[in-house]
């Protein structure tokens, strides 16, 4: 079992802020603990919103029980009201993550029975604790590149046995795969989004991600594979047709890299168009619908392609030397 960089963290937040609070001779520094468990979050923008929503709330809190408590009493129907008041009013400031936050402080206060000068400031004091602690340590965020890269690698593998299998189908007509590969692209690419949207909110100064367009392009790609597996179910039987589709087919196979020769495939594919459109015109319904499916088939290749294109330049004609990453 792996234990993350949260756990972690919230495993050595929550004793280093109950012994700050100790030192600092707070009362109920047990809560601050509870605090910094609270906000221990994945990300650095996260934990900035974070702070500042539990902050507010907290603030909010104290002067609402100061109210409440003050005026009808400590007992639990005042809990009770003021909650009734308090809720909404986070609401309304857009700070309900901190509701969890300040109800901690909500109890130290009532659990008080007397609201003096001195342990507001105790009670202050242990909210800049327990959320300063957990602050701190989310300013450490460990970098995603390599499970980001993993993605990748695995991403491109499925896409490379997708077509494989495709060019299969087309040239026999008769392969048992169980399409595995589909559910298992559909969660990779969920898993990259994440994974790339938590990366991002590491790097606020950063408006762009390297590998943002990178799986954006692959969701879309990914969408005109889907399309192209019932087309290629009615593919006409003619061996030669058959033959040059499944050739194509493994070709875009064995070329899912990171790199872009989108451009090679995209001439060669001009040049397999006019072969089939320089072929007798269809005479039966049959015909005609074979070929209209074949045409379809083949402008989804076409846009397969035109989006690795608009990715990124070509590396056809560069000449470098091309590094899988």
């Amino acid at each position: 079992m792996k234990i993350g960089y949260r756990t972690i963290k919230t495993a050595a937040g929550t004793p280093i802020a109950i012994t700050i609070a100790q030192l600092f001779g707070v009362s109920n520094f047990v809560s601050a603990g509870i605090l910094t468990i609270l906000c221990i979050q994945p990300s650095r923008k996260r934990s900035y919103l974070s702070a500042w929503h539990r902050l507010l709330a907290c603030l909010l809190a104290i002067v609402f029980s100061y109210v409440f408590f003050e005026v009808l009493g400590y007992n639990p129907i005042s809990v009770g009201l003021m909650l009734l008041a308090f809720i909404p009013t986070t609401v309304y400031f857009r700070v309900t993550p901190g509701i969890a936050t300040s109800s901690v402080i909500i109890l130290n206060l009532y659990a008080s029975n007397a609201m003096t000068y001195d342990f507001v400031l105790d009670q202050l004091l242990l909210i800049f604790i327990g959320i300063g602690t957990a602050l701190v340590l989310n300013v450490y965020m460990p970098s995603l590149d390599n499970e980001l890269n993993e993605k990748q690698k695995q991403l491109e593998k499925n896409f490379q046995v997708i077509l494989h299998e495709i060019a299969l189908y087309v040239r026999n007509k008769d392969i048992d795969w169980d399409g595995k590969e589909i559910t298992e692209t559909e969660k990779l690419l969920e898993e990259a989004w994440d994974l790339v949207e938590r990366d991002k909110e590491n790097h606020l100064l950063r408006s762009e991600h390297p590998y943002r367009e990178y799986f954006r392009m692959r969701a879309r790609q990914f969408e005109l594979l889907q399309r192209m597996l019932p087309l290629v179910t009615k593919l006409p039987n003619k061996v030669i047709t058959s033959e040059k589709v499944a050739s194509f087919f493994e070709k875009l196979a064995e070329n899912v890299t990171p790199a872009n020769r989108a451009s090679i495939f995209l001439k060669e594919l001009d040049e397999l168009k006019q072969e089939f459109a320089d072929e007798d015109l269809p005479t039966t319904r049959e015909e005609f619908e074979i070929r209209a499916n074949l045409f379809r088939l083949l402008h989804e290749i076409e846009d397969y392609l035109l989006l690795k294109k608009k990715y990124k330049k070509s590396d056809v004609s560069t000449g470098k030397k091309i590094v899988r990453g």
